[in-house]
């Protein structure tokens, strides 16, 4: 177990593991399988529960009381982890890094823990393209997970359904914002976007945190396909139980609701364009977050003055 844990929490190699405990290098790479295949059959259902309509509910409440974006279920994004490149497996893991790569797929919190992840998707693969086909986001598509309805904006009398948030490289959806697309936008779409990016950020944030725990991501993981995905997967359970268990593990710096302070510089202005089939609800949502964003009841005193021109 200690070999396991040293392999994932400082990123050594199996084999210098094995001279550290003058264990066999097969002894040792077997402990690490087992152990992760353990864990994620016994702390999967635990650690990365299937939401409930009251868990979203929550989630969503969270989200607007630290960072200030009403009816949003989570940060979406996609991390591509480098590995050793499979043989015969030609370029389905060659990614637009020059590398190859599975992508970890992700929904986070307000608080930075996994919702759900799909892991183990080729690395030449787009993030939009690897969501669709996610169990997540055909869950979403068909309508199957629990989602609350629609709900009025807070201090409103409008209803807008609840959302999760992305970047530009996902499709526009009434279930899923991206930010306006283009350079030369107006004052309000890019007031959207900072508010849009200040929430989405928190999936980077908890990218960062996973591979500061867990340095293994520091190197290029050398196994097989099939027992990558259940390392990745081991470590967002892992990243999640230390979060419940682990006192004082983690410290954040929020944003209160009622404060005009923050440290964060977002450029807005490289945003690249992407064409895409999204509805005319889809544009509609995202103008109704718009116009409540730049709204007396909506906007927040320190908006104008993040953004970049």
């Amino acid at each position: 177990m200690i070999s396991f844990f040293r392999y994932l929490a400082t990123g050594d190699s199996l084999k210098t593991i094995s001279f550290s405990y003058r264990l066999g290098h097969s002894t040792v790479y077997k402990i690490v399988m087992d152990t992760c295949k353990v864990i994620t059959e016994r702390l999967l259902n635990e650690m990365l529960p299937k939401p409930t309509t009251e868990m979203w509910k929550s989630i969503a409440n969270d989200f607007f009381t630290l960072w200030n974006f009403p009816n949003c279920l989570g940060a979406l994004d996609g991390k591509h982890i480098i590995i050793q490149a499979p043989p015969n497996s030609g370029s389905l893991f060659f990614n637009y890094k020059k590398t190859f790569s599975v992508v970890l797929l992700a929904l986070v919190d307000a608080h930075y823990n996994f919702i759900a992840v799909d892991v183990g998707a080729y690395g030449k693969n787009s993030d939009g393209g690897i969501f669709s086909s996610s169990n997540l986001g055909k869950a979403l598509q068909r309508g199957t997970l629990s989602v609350p309805g629609n709900s009025t904006l807070p201090d409103t009398t409008t209803d807008a359904p609840h959302v999760i948030v992305g970047d530009e490289a996902f499709p526009l959806k009434s279930y899923l914002m991206r930010p306006y697309p283009g350079h030369d936008l107006d004052l309000q779409k890019r007031i959207f976007n900072y508010r849009l990016c200040r929430v989405r950020r928190i999936v980077e944030n908890t990218f960062g945190i996973l591979c500061q725990k867990f340095r293994i991501y520091n190197r290029r993981l050398q196994s097989k396909p099939e027992n990558v995905d259940n390392i990745i997967l081991s470590t967002c359970i892992l990243h999640n139980f230390i979060k419940k268990f682990g006192a004082n593990t983690y410290i954040y710096q929020t944003i209160n609701a009622n404060s005009n302070e923050t440290r964060e510089e977002i450029r807005l202005d490289n945003l690249p364009m992407q064409g895409g089939n999204a509805t005319q609800d889809a544009f509609r949502v995202r103008e109704l977050f718009k116009e409540y964003f730049n709204s007396e009841i909506g906007s927040v005193p320190w908006q104008e003055e993040r953004i970049t021109f």
